[in-house]
């Protein structure tokens, strides 16, 4: 990995791990547990569509370790990275069909998907099936914050990938 890409890299999972220090301490805007916003994936969703899978998986897990040492849950860890990485893996699948200019779309995607890992894992982990019930709830809130994240990632990108283009001399 060359010195410039392991930089971009690093202020990336930088950004994302300020952001989502930030967004954990702000009160919930919604009363229904393990709703957010999760403005963090911006970052992921714009490396990836920026970046490559290889750079967006590097800052994602980076992201997803120290924030859960800083959170000081190893219950953090584990469902942010099972609905962390089922996110990324509908990502990438969707970015091989998707331009960037619907990477909206892909983010409704992958926060679903992310709902549904988080969830299975919390199925595997209390052995109680019946919290599938609350999949509704998480996939609309989920639809929701995926637009949000996926338009002012979409955005991000724009202006971003003219950024690095053009310090990249290509």
């Amino acid at each position: 990995m060359g010195i410039k890409r392991l930089a971009r890299d690093a202020v990336l999972t930088a950004v994302a791990l300020t952001i989502f220090t930030v967004e954990a301490r702000i009160p919930e805007i919604v009363p229904v547990p393990g709703v957010k916003l999760g403005l963090a994936n911006i970052v992921t969703v714009v490396a990836l569509f920026t970046l490559g899978p290889w750079d967006a998986l590097a800052i994602l897990l980076c992201r997803v370790i120290l924030g859960s040492l800083f959170a000081g849950s190893a219950a953090a860890l584990l469902y942010s990275l099972s609905g962390g990485l089922l996110a990324f893996a509908v990502t990438v699948l969707m970015r091989r069909v998707l331009t960037r200019r619907q990477i909206w779309v892909a983010s409704v995607f992958a926060a679903m998907a992310h709902n549904v890992g988080q969830l299975g894992a919390a199925v595997l982990v209390t052995s109680t099936p019946a919290l599938f019930a609350y999949l509704p709830v998480l996939l609309i809130s989920g639809t929701v914050a995926g637009l949000f994240t996926g338009l002012a990632g979409q955005y991000a990108a724009g202006r971003l990938g003219r950024i690095w283009r053009n310090t990249d001399g290509k």
